[in-house]
C-alpha cells in the first residue's frame, strides 16, 4: 500500500488550505499514493475562533476536499472542524474517498492538558471510525488520542492494519521526544501501521510561540514491529511510502498481544481522585505553559 504524508502549515484562511491541499494531493497521486494523509487542522490553524470556520461534511470546504481526491483518483484524510449542537464544534477528520463518498471522525480525547483546554471550544466524539482503501481498513486517531492505548487496539481488533493519526502537536520541552516514543508504541500495542502525519512548524514565529498547538513536524511511519519507516524533520515536506502489510501478519503472529492481552477485572481496592486535567500544573511549571 502506498501512502502520503503531507506535513503542511495550515493557515487561518480555509480557501488558502484547501488550495494547498489540493497541490500536495496532486504531487502524491502522481507519485503513486492511494491514500493521502493531512495533518489535524487542515482545514483551519489553531490559536483562531474555529466556530465561525466549522462546517458541515456538506459544506463547501469538505465537497473540494471531495473534488480533489476524485480528481486524483485517491482517498484524502485532512482534519477540518464541523459544527456541534452545544455553541462547540467538533474536531473532525474527514474521510474523502475518489467516488465521492465522505465520512468523518470526531476526536474522542481532548487535548485538556499542559495547560491548554481543548473541551472549551471542542465536542468530544463519541465512536471509533474505520475506513477501506483498496480493500485494506484503515483505523483514524487524531493529535492526542495516541496517548491512548485502548483506541488503538479497538481499531486493530476491528480489522484496521493501518491507523492514521492526523495532528497539530503541541511544542514544549520534551514533546518531541513524547510525540517519536508514542507513535512507536502505538503501533507496538496495536500491531499495526502508524501513520502519524504532523502539522509543520509554523514559518511564522508569532504563530508558533502563540501557546496553541500549531504544530512541530516530525510526522512518522512505524511499522508493527516498531521499526520506524519514515521520518520528517520540521519543515514542510509532501512524501511517498509503502507498506509492507504482510507485516501486520507476522507481527500478529509472532508479537501476538491481541491475542494474548487479558481483560483485568475494575474494582475498588485501588481508588484516586483526579483533579481536574491542567489544575495539577502550577504557572511556573514549563510543561504548562508550553502545551
Amino acid at each position: 500500500m502506498r501512502v502520503a504524508m503531507a506535513q503542511i502549515s495550515s493557515t487561518d484562511d480555509p480557501s488558502e488550505n484547501l488550495a494547498t491541499l489540493r497541490a500536495a494531493t496532486q504531487e502524491a497521486a502522481s507519485r503513486g499514493a492511494r491514500l493521502v494523509v493531512f495533518p489535524e487542522a487542515t482545514m483551519c490553524r489553531f490559536g483562531v475562533p474555529l466556530k465561525p470556520v466549522a462546517e458541515e461534511l456538506d459544506g463547501s470546504w469538505a465537497r473540494g476536499v471531495s473534488e480533489v481526491a476524485a480528481s486524483a483518483g485517491v482517498t484524502v484524510v485532512a482534519g477540518m472542524f464541523t459544527p456541534s449542537d452545544d455553541g462547540r464544534v467538533f474536531n473532525t477528520v474527514l474521510v474523502a474517498h475518489p467516488d465521492g463518498s465522505r465520512l468523518g471522525y470526531d476526536k474522542l480525547h481532548l487535548y485538556d492538558a499542559f495547560g491548554f483546554h481543548e473541551s472549551k471550544t471542542v465536542a468530544a466524539g463519541s465512536e471509533p471510525v474505520t475506513f477501506e482503501v483498496d480493500g485494506v481498513t484503515v483505523g483514524v486517531a487524531t493529535c492526542y488520542d495516541i496517548r491512548f492505548p485502548a483506541l488503538f487496539t479497538t481499531l486493530a481488533r476491528r480489522g484496521a492494519q493501518v491507523i492514521v493519526v492526523p495532528t497539530s502537536w503541541g511544542a514544549g520541552p520534551g514533546k518531541i521526544h513524547q510525540w517519536e516514543v508514542l507513535a512507536t508504541a502505538r503501533a507496538l500495542d496495536s500491531t499495526t501501521f502508524v501513520v502519524a502525519v504532523g502539522q509543520a512548524l509554523p514559518p511564522d514565529e508569532a504563530v508558533a510561540g502563540s501557546g496553541a498547538p500549531t504544530g512541530i513536524g516530525h510526522s512518522q511511519i512505524t511499522d508493527p514491529f516498531g521499526t520506524v519507516v519514515a521520518a520528517y524533520p520540521e519543515t514542510v515536506r509532501v512524501d511517498v511510502h509503502d507498506l509492507d502489510l504482510e507485516l501486520v501478519e507476522k507481527a500478529r503472529t509472532q508479537l501476538a498481544v491481541l491475542a494474548n492481552e487479558r481483560a483485568l477485572p475494575v474494582g475498588d481496592a485501588v481508588h484516586s481522585e483526579l483533579t481536574p486535567a491542567g489544575e495539577q500544573l502550577r504557572e511556573s511549571d514549563d510543561r504548562g505553559r508550553n502545551p
